[in-house]
């Protein structure tokens, strides 16, 4: 027995023979940094994990949308080229947004750490872009007597809201067998009931509810799926039909489903189209957001970067698209045509690209995403 020990010493280095670490021991303390000068050992930090390069791209190609879509809203009288883009842009640009939003939501526990980082990075700028858009489109809309409301979201604010009430919910979701089915009942119960009122914005919240549960419910494998080569392909014809059956639409279709902030009966519907054109719309905006998220390149490129402050771009482009109004961009009788149409898009996504740049960001940090040290006495760290 002595000879098959000394066997397997020698098989180690005089090292380990000198320490005496068992297998465990030596996987425990190969991260440890070598010893100098009898100091004690300290661990090293692990390595941040870099940013997903997908998602990044996903955001910011959204955002562009979002943006380019508001652009495009003036030009819709008179053209139904335009109208058809937009309805077809609106029915899948925020819920390919919020489906994303869900996605990175899936981690939130109510903890006091998601909880400080939920009321300083939602809350906060919520309350400062609507009172700052209420100041801004008194001037912009002719209206000096718009009170400032923090229950009735005006403009783009409504998002922040939404999300708020969407992530405060998500541990029930998380916790719930099925809990997409049940988002839609409860969209669909909310096109029925016209006395919901403005509070919140609480219609759209209830209605874009079911894609951000969607988003809670996504793993990777799944966004492996719609990235697939067959997806990309596909993508191309349903796309086409989609701009096709758009056109068809425009003059027959009020743009105010696609909004989802009204209910049926707001709509001059019958309280049954609600709940058809909640599900209707809802296998529509899945099949486009998955081509849309098909064609997203899952590579670093350029504008990966600006998919970190796709939040900025979102809050402070609508500063432009209502200052445009004001200042007569849309006046010209050339920018109603084929060539101002073209112009407008391209300056709309050079705009919020520009908003979504690292210098803007930290101008309008302490604003979008104030540091919580400014409000809280002690700081949680997220498990």
């Amino acid at each position: 027995m002595r000879r098959a020990r000394c066997r397997r010493r020698a098989g180690r280095t005089s090292s380990q023979r000198c320490s005496g670490l068992s297998a465990a021991q030596e996987q425990g303390t190969a991260h440890r940094t070598p010893p100098s000068g009898g100091a004690a050992q300290q661990p090293v930090p692990r390595p941040a994990q870099p940013r997903d390069a997908f998602f990044d791209n996903a955001k910011y190609l959204a955002i562009v949308l979002v943006a380019v879509g508001h652009a495009w809203e003036p030009l819709r009288e008179g053209s139904r080229a335009a109208t058809a883009l937009y309805l077809l842009v609106y029915a899948f640009h925020m819920p390919a947004f919020i489906v994303v939003s869900g996605y990175f939501s899936r981690g939130f526990d109510a903890s006091p750490a998601r909880i400080t980082r939920l009321l300083t990075g939602v809350v906060v700028p919520y309350v400062v872009f609507e009172v700052a858009y209420t100041l801004y489109t008194r001037w912009t809309d002719q209206a000096p007597d718009r009170p400032v409301s923090l229950l009735d979201p005006l403009y783009l604010t409504w998002f922040l809201a939404a999300l708020f009430v969407w992530r405060l919910t998500t541990p029930l979701w998380l916790l719930l067998r099925r809990p997409l089915p049940l988002a839609l009942v409860v969209a669909m119960l909310a096109t029925v009931t016209p006395s919901i009122g403005n509070d919140l914005d609480l219609q759209r919240v209830l209605q874009f509810l079911p894609y951000f549960v969607l988003g809670l419910g996504l793993r990777p494998e799944h966004i492996r799926l719609v990235r697939r080569r067959a997806v990309r392909v596909a993508a191309v014809p349903v796309f086409a039909g989609a701009l096709a059956v758009a056109y068809w639409a425009a003059p027959r279709m009020s743009a105010g489903w696609f909004l989802h902030r009204d209910s049926a009966q707001e709509l001059g519907q019958s309280a049954w189209y609600g709940p058809v054109m909640t599900l209707a719309l809802f296998g529509c905006s899945l099949v486009l957001v998955a081509c849309f998220l098909s064609w997203v390149p899952g590579r670093r490129m350029w504008c990966t970067p600006l998919g970190a402050g796709t939040l900025y771009g979102y809050l402070l482009h609508g500063f432009v698209a209502q200052g445009a109004k004001a200042w007569g961009w849309y006046d010209p009788a050339w920018v109603h045509g084929p060539l101002g149409e073209i112009t407008v898009t391209l300056v709309a996504a050079a705009v919020v690209t520009a908003l979504c740049t690292p210098p803007v960001r930290r101008v309008f940090h302490c604003v979008v995403e104030p540091s919580p040290t400014w409000a809280f006495k002690r700081v949680p760290r997220p498990a």
